[in-house]
């Protein structure tokens, strides 16, 4: 029976071991809220030491910017997922439908992507730049629905993200701004679809 170089194996326990952190880190949060990541606390459930945590990682900035890489590609991932049809303002309302329900199901993993929640905490370019290349496809989206202004995708973030923090602050059980997606859409495309802004118009 083949044996696995050394090094391999090293790499491999060495991954589970930072995946197991990663775990109880992502349950901590879930259960206290993103301040309640105390090393010392997330070491005792991942089932270690304080300075066996330091092996795996330098810092609690570095735990934070590797939780912001995997919330970041689930992200990808989900808009990777969606199905393109040819009814593009029907595609919009699918991403933005998806978009709110991400983040309403996971209310740390939304406030540590989307509200930059952990002061002193800035993503590393790697794992930031994931979170770039989703809204890039959002802004691909709106421009197949005639929506090419870089204002008008501020105004588009800014309701989405405002549907899902009013939802979260206010109704965390329910649907009270969950169920508007709809509405917000098709008023956001009547509005600046296609160039029908007014205020595109008369704007040199």
């Amino acid at each position: 029976m083949l044996k696995k170089p050394a090094g391999n194996w090293r790499e491999a326990r060495r991954e589970s071991a930072r995946a197991n952190v990663l775990t109880a880190a992502w349950e901590l949060m879930r259960d206290d809220g993103l301040a309640a990541l105390s090393l010392r606390e997330l070491a005792r459930r991942a089932g270690i030491t304080t300075p066996t945590l330091y092996a795996y990682f330098e810092s609690k900035n570095a735990i934070l910017d590797a939780m912001f890489a995997q919330a970041a590609q689930s992200f990808v991932e989900l808009k990777a997922s969606l199905p393109a049809t040819d009814d593009p303002q029907e595609d919009l309302l699918t991403e933005a439908r998806a978009f709110v329900t991400f983040c309403v199901s996971d209310v740390p993993r939304y406030q540590l992507l989307f509200q930059h929640s952990v002061p002193g905490f800035t993503p590393s370019p790697e794992s930031y730049e994931l979170a770039v290349s989703a809204l890039a496809v959002t802004r691909e989206l709106l421009a197949r629905n005639g929506v090419h202004d870089p204002r008008h995708l501020d105004i588009w973030t800014a309701i989405t993200v405002g549907l899902v923090g009013q939802q979260i602050s206010n109704d965390p059980d329910g649907d009270r701004w969950t169920r508007l997606v709809e509405d917000v859409t098709r008023m956001f495309l009547a509005q600046y679809a296609g160039g029908n802004s007014t205020h595109s118009k008369g704007e040199s």
